[in-house]
């Protein structure tokens, strides 16, 4: 059975994007007679608001998209992603990264620079060559760290790794791309990758339909699920929608937002129309 899924953050109102890439997945399910799941990423708790999450609700039932199950709500599932970074640091792949942001930009900028990708340098690696003595010294003093993933160690253990991705075909997973993602940090128990990764395993997802925006962060996912011997769904990394002088849909497009086209007297029927392919 075909289980698709949809997994908007709640840190303001869906917009034209979000329609697409809701219908998109759900489109897929019902035309197999498979599952639409509806996952709620409210991990960011300074964010994410209970208001967004109930205008998502409504915003999606006013589009006529029935999802399959309970709304899964990241903020409430720290749990799980807490037994995952526990299996990690048992495999011996995560390591405690004391560095703040201006210290990596000062190591990088020592070192004259580093591989650039659009959320901005690759990390380094200062603190992956720290001691064990070292790390249990600075834990043990108080001092702020985040988890990051040891890319290296990781990939010795589970070798090449690859995914079948319904636009690309069999795609070669390079996580050494992004360098070491952080996977937790103290004031966020988890990040985007590790969250996302058990979740989908989690629902049952089978079939990941998100924008294309995220293939990137598709060699990360591959990576952790292997190492958390999780199953690699299919994906479809879709194109993103743009207004006409070509930028993307964002949230701070507030004329664009579901909510603000039905106040203006939009028909669910001329919305979907408006995100056709």
């Amino acid at each position: 059975m075909i289980v698709t899924r949809f997994a908007p953050s709640p840190t303001g109102y869906l917009h034209l994007g979000h329609a697409y890439s809701a219908l998109t997945a759900w489109r897929a399910a019902r035309a197999a007679g498979g599952k639409f799941m509806l996952r709620i990423e409210d991990i960011d708790s300074t964010r994410c608001k209970p208001e967004f999450t109930e205008a998502i609700l409504e915003d999606l039932a006013w589009l006529g998209i029935e999802w399959d199950g309970d709304v899964r709500k990241q903020s409430e599932h720290f749990a799980d992603y807490a037994a995952a970074l526990d299996k990690l640091a048992v495999v011996g792949v995560i390591y405690p990264c004391f560095c703040t942001r201006a210290e990596i930009a000062a190591e990088i900028a020592r070192a004259g620079g580093a591989p650039q990708r659009e959320e901005g340098p690759v990390y380094p690696g200062t603190c992956r060559k720290l001691s064990r003595e070292e790390r249990a010294r600075r834990g043990a003093a108080g001092e702020s760290f985040a988890l990051r993933l040891d890319i290296a160690r990781a990939l010795e253990s589970v070798g090449n790794l690859s995914w079948e991705d319904e636009d690309h075909g069999l795609v070669t997973a390079e996580p050494g791309l992004r360098g070491d993602v952080v996977l937790a940090r103290k004031d966020t128990p988890t990040s985007y990758h590790l969250a996302v990764t058990v979740d989908d395993a989690r629902q049952g997802v089978t079939l990941v339909t998100r924008g294309a925006d995220l293939f990137m962060a598709t060699h990360i996912h591959r990576l952790l699920q292997a190492l958390l011997d999780l199953p690699t769904p299919l994906y479809r990394h879709h194109k993103l929608l743009t207004d006409a002088s070509g930028k993307r849909f964002a949230k701070r497009d507030k004329a664009l937002t579901l909510r603000a086209l039905r106040e203006a007297g939009r028909t669910p029927d001329e919305v979907r129309a408006m995100v056709q392919d």
